[in-house]
């Protein structure tokens, strides 16, 4: 079973990590100002309009930051892997939470305290720049989301979601199975659709021999074909 001291080992000395090339002491100065927890299945994270303490880094799960939208039906803003940052938009510009996050399985993340954080950031421009590219590639991926979640239809949308959890979170072992059990309520609020129209196109896909469907586990068949429904939008 793995340790917070493994979780801070992996944040800041992984490769992959833009803590990794920051010197000795600013990454022992930063370890005593990190704290990580494990959060249970649907567990929230942050919630809206709270303040944020620092910057929030996921080590293990999955979670989704949402804003409730009109009729209390929630919209999916992004989705977070492990090695990923969480509410750093609001950290960054000094402001409230302007949306919530929650686990969609058993997760750990571990949170930078803000003032620790900002100080090594001032003193290490390597890490800053590391920083921006990070939250830009972040930015890149949410306007490509924005623009296929207004112009393609229901059929471009689901399939462009699927294709994006793939992308997100890979596949299981068979290589077919999408590595992300998600509700039918939250693949209808990442594709920005009710919840009846998720069901049903995942439904047509299925009848179509694109994907199989067993419970939450969703088996691309026809990634093509996956993928030429969502071109044709």
């Amino acid at each position: 079973m793995k340790t917070e001291e493994s979780f801070k080992e992996l944040l800041f000395n992984s490769p992959e990590s833009v803590f990794y090339n920051i010197s000795k002491d600013d990454k022992e100065y930063l370890l005593k100002n990190t704290e990580c927890r494990s959060y249970k299945k649907n567990e929230l994270v942050f919630l809206e309009n709270t303040k944020p303490s620092g910057l929030i880094c996921l080590s293990e799960g999955k979670v989704k930051i949402f804003k409730e939208g009109a009729g209390g039906r929630d919209q999916i803003i992004r989705l977070s892997r492990p090695g990923g940052f969480i509410g750093y938009r609001a950290l960054f510009a000094g402001q409230n939470y302007h949306a919530s996050a929650v686990s969609i399985e058993v997760s750990i993340a571990c949170t930078i305290e803000k003032n620790a954080l900002f100080s090594v950031m001032k003193n290490d421009p390597n890490l800053s720049f590391a920083m921006l590219s990070s939250l830009a590639t972040e930015l890149g991926v949410s306007n490509m989301r924005t623009v296929s979640l207004t112009q393609k239809h229901i059929r471009g949308r689901l399939a462009e979601s699927l294709l994006f959890l793939i992308e997100t979170y890979g596949y299981f072992d068979d290589g077919l199975t999408i590595k992300a059990l998600l509700s039918r309520e939250d693949i209808a609020s990442l594709s920005n659709m009710t919840t009846s129209n998720a069901i049903r196109t995942l439904s047509t896909f299925a009848q179509e021999g694109v994907i199989a469907l067993e419970g939450r586990r969703i088996k691309v068949v026809e990634i093509k074909m996956l993928q030429k429904i969502s071109n044709i939008g």
